[in-house]
């Protein structure tokens, strides 16, 4: 059985798609990219600002499912340009101080409304949410 996940915290879907799924004690997100989700567009800036857009967008949904990033277990991140692998890592480790998710890494050909990265996670619910 499947539970579609959403909140207002985090931008809504932009297509077919939810923002997060969760079936038994995973969830599965959608990726993210940075879009505000009080205006509903992307925010302009580097990489560095868009991952920190992208981490509060996916900690938004992580929190409406009743879990934290203590609980992901795997990411995937989307780059749009690999040149960028050093300062989406500051951000993102900041994220993951301990006991870091195991995590894939890809350089794409473009993302969603020209984004510089997405992000999609796994991670688990704990027993009481």
């Amino acid at each position: 059985m499947k539970t579609i996940i959403h909140t207002d915290d985090a931008p809504k879907a932009v297509g077919p798609y939810s923002q997060a799924v969760r079936t038994g004690n995973l969830l599965f997100t959608a990726g993210q990219v940075a879009i505000d989700p009080a205006i509903g567009k992307l925010i302009e800036g580097d990489v560095a600002a868009q991952a920190q857009q992208v981490m509060l967008n996916l900690q938004a949904v992580l929190a409406a499912a009743g879990t934290g990033f203590e609980h992901v277990v795997k990411t995937t991140v989307l780059l749009a340009d690999m040149a960028d692998f050093a300062a989406l890592n500051e951000v993102y480790g900041r994220y993951f101080p301990s006991n870091p998710p195991a995590r894939s890494t890809f350089a794409v050909r473009g993302l969603p409304l020209g984004a510089k990265v997405e992000i999609e996670m796994v991670a688990e619910i704990p027993e009481a949410a």
